[in-house]
C-alpha cells in the first residue's frame, strides 16, 4: 500500500513521463442538441491535434472499456443507472416524473446514446486509476471525463455520471490518500459532495464565486467530521489573469501537497476558466491554465488528467492538445498543422491566443486575504493523516501488457471493477476525416436550472473499495444523437444555467 508521497523518480520538471491517454473515436458523435453549448465535438477535435502534432506517437493510446451497471452503481444510485440506461428522446415524454427527479431534460437533455456516453468517458477515467493503481504509467489522460457536477441520484451541469468520483474510489484501493484539484471556472460541486466527510480525499476548487452556477463553493466550506479542512475552496471573480491565478494556485498547492502528501493526484482541467470562453468570465491564456498542469507534474506523484467544462471549442481543443505536450514534456509549437479541422482555428491558425484586456476585478488586497485564509486552514492539519486498513485490499501483480491476450475480460486486481484495457490495440493517429456541418443557433435555447443539485456525501470503508450513500437525492440522465457536430459560430448562450 502506498503511503503517499513523491512516489516517483525524482527528477527536473522537463523529465519524460510515461504516459497513457484514453480515447473512442465514437465520442465526437454525441450530440447534446441544437443549441447546447456543450459539445463532445471537442474531443475529436483536440485528438486530431495531439494526431497531426505527433503527440500520440509518444503515448500509449487506448480505447477505454465502456463501464458497466456495476461500475456506475459503486456511487451512484440503482434507480438512477438504470434510469440513464433506459430513457430515449422517444420515451421521455412518457417519464415526465422521472425525468424532474433526476433533474434530466433542460441542462441536461435526452439524447441518443446517452447511456453509451456515459459508460465512455466514465470508462477511461477508470480505466486510468487502474493504470496508475498498478504503475504502468506516470501520468493518464482522459479529455471526455472531468464531468465534476454530477451527483449520487442526479445530473447536474450538463454532467449524468460523475467519472471524476469513480476514478478517485478506484485509486484509493491503492492510495491511503488522493488529493483531487480543480481549474474548471465552476465549483466541483459533485466530487466535493462525494468526500466531504473523509479525510482520505482532499478536494482543492478554483472557481468562479457569486451569483454563478452551482452557486456553491465558498471559502468558510471547509468539510464535516472526519473532512474537516479536507475540502479547499477558493473562490474568485471576474477576469483573472495568469498572474494573479498563480499568486494563488502555487502557494496553496505547494501547501496541500506538503501537509497532506497525496499518493496520486486527480486534475480536471477544464478549459471553460480560459479567456473568451463562451460561458466563462476568465481572462487565463492557455500557457496560463497548463501552467496548473507543469506545477502538479512537478511533484513526481501518480496524475490523471481529466477534461471538464470549455465551450468555445476551438479553445478546449488547443488547451487540451497543449497540456497533453506538458504531460510528456514535449514543446509544442505555436504555428498549428494542416489537419481536417484546421478552418475552426483562423484566421491565425496558431495554438495559442492572447488574452482580453477585461478588468481584474479580483484586487491583490483580496487574493492576498483569500491565500492567508487558505494556508491558515491548512496548518491546522499538522501532517498527513494516519488510515487504518483493517481490511486491506489483497496485493496483485498487473499482467505484463500483451495484445494478444485470450481472455480479453481478464481484470487486473480482483477488487477491481475494470477491465484490462492493454489487450485493446493503440489507436492509429491517423485521425478519420469527416464532414463536419455548421451548427445552426437555437434561438429558443434551453432553460437553465440554477438550484444546486442535492447529492450525497460517500462513506469510505478502511479498504476503500466500497461506499454507501448519505441523504439519497436522485440523478438523472439523457440519450445521444449520434450527429456530426457542427462549428460554433454563436455568440454566449445566456440561457444557461452554466452563466
Amino acid at each position: 500500500m502506498d503511503t503517499g508521497g513523491n512516489s516517483l523518480a525524482s527528477g527536473p520538471d522537463g523529465v519524460k513521463r510515461k504516459v497513457c491517454y484514453f480515447y473512442d473515436p465514437e465520442v465526437g458523435n454525441y450530440y447534446y442538441g441544437q443549441g447546447h453549448p456543450m459539445k463532445p465535438h471537442r474531443i475529436r477535435m483536440t485528438h486530431a491535434l495531439l494526431a497531426h502534432y505527433g503527440l500520440l506517437q509518444h503515448m500509449q493510446v487506448l480505447k477505454p472499456f465502456p463501464a458497466r451497471d456495476r461500475d456506475l452503481c459503486r456511487f451512484h444510485a440503482d434507480d438512477y443507472v438504470s434510469f440513464l440506461r433506459s430513457i430515449t428522446p422517444e420515451t421521455q415524454q412518457d417519464q415526465i416524473r422521472q425525468l424532474k427527479r433526476f433533474n434530466v431534460g433542460e441542462d441536461c437533455p435526452v439524447f441518443d446514446g446517452l447511456y453509451s456516453f456515459c459508460q465512455t468517458y466514465a470508462g477511461g477515467s477508470v480505466g486510468g486509476s487502474v493504470k496508475l493503481n498498478h504503475g504502468l504509467c506516470d501520468i493518464a489522460i482522459n479529455w471526455a471525463g472531468g464531468l465534476h457536477h454530477a451527483k449520487k441520484c442526479e445530473a447536474s451541469g450538463f454532467c449524468y455520471v460523475n467519472d471524476i468520483v469513480l476514478a478517485i474510489l478506484e485509486l484509493l484501493k491503492q492510495h491511503e490518500r488522493v488529493l483531487y484539484v480543480d481549474i474548471d471556472i465552476h465549483h466541483g460541486d459533485g466530487v466535493e459532495e462525494a468526500f466531504y466527510a473523509t479525510d482520505r480525499v482532499m478536494t482543492v476548487s478554483f472557481h468562479k464565486f457569486g451569483d454563478y452556477f452551482p452557486g456553491t463553493g465558498h471559502i468558510q466550506d471547509t468539510g464535516y467530521g472526519n473532512g474537516k479542512y479536507y475540502s479547499l475552496n477558493v473562490p474568485l471573480d471576474d477576469g483573472i489573469d495568469d498572474e494573479s491565478y498563480h499568486l494563488l494556485f502555487k502557494p496553496i498547492m505547494g501547501k496541500v501537497m506538503e501537509v497532506f502528501r497525496p499518493g496520486a493526484v486527480v486534475l480536471q482541467c477544464g478549459a471553460d476558466s480560459l479567456s473568451g470562453d463562451r460561458l466563462g468570465c476568465f481572462n487565463l491564456s492557455i500557457k496560463g491554465h497548463a501552467e496548473c498542469v507543469k506545477f502538479m507534474r512537478s511533484f513526481n506523484v501518480p496524475l490523471l488528467l481529466l477534461g471538464g467544462g470549455g465551450y468555445t471549442i476551438r479553445n478546449v481543443a488547443r488547451c487540451w492538445c497543449y497540456e497533453t505536450g506538458v504531460a510528456l514534456g514535449v514543446e509544442v509549437e505555436d504555428k498549428m498543422p494542416e489537419h481536417e479541422y484546421y478552418e475552426y482555428f483562423g484566421p491565425d491558425y496558431t495554438l495559442h491566443v492572447a488574452p482580453s484586456n477585461m478588468e481584474n476585478k479580483n484586487s491583490r488586497q483580496m487574493l492576498e486575504e483569500i491565500r492567508n485564509d487558505l494556508l491558515h486552514n491548512l496548518s491546522k492539519l499538522q501532517h498527513a493523516p494516519s488510515v487504518p486498513f483493517q481490511e486491506r485490499p489483497p496485493d496483485t501483480e498487473a499482467p505484463e501488457v500483451d495484445e494478444d491476450q485470450e481472455d480479453g475480460d481478464k481484470r487486473w486486481d480482483p477488487d477491481s471493477d475494470m477491465d484490462v484495457d492493454d489487450d485493446r490495440k493503440p489507436i492509429p493517429s491517423r485521425v478519420k476525416r469527416e464532414a463536419v456541418e455548421p451548427d445552426t443557433k437555437d434561438k429558443d435555447g434551453l432553460k437553465g436550472v440554477m438550484e444546486r443539485g442535492k447529492g450525497c456525501e460517500v462513506v469510505i470503508d478502511e479498504s476503500g473499495s466500497k461506499v454507501t450513500g448519505v441523504n439519497p437525492v436522485e440523478m438523472e440522465e439523457a440519450s445521444v444523437k449520434m450527429e456530426e457536430e457542427g462549428t460554433n459560430k454563436g455568440g454566449v448562450d445566456q440561457v444557461f444555467s452554466k452563466t
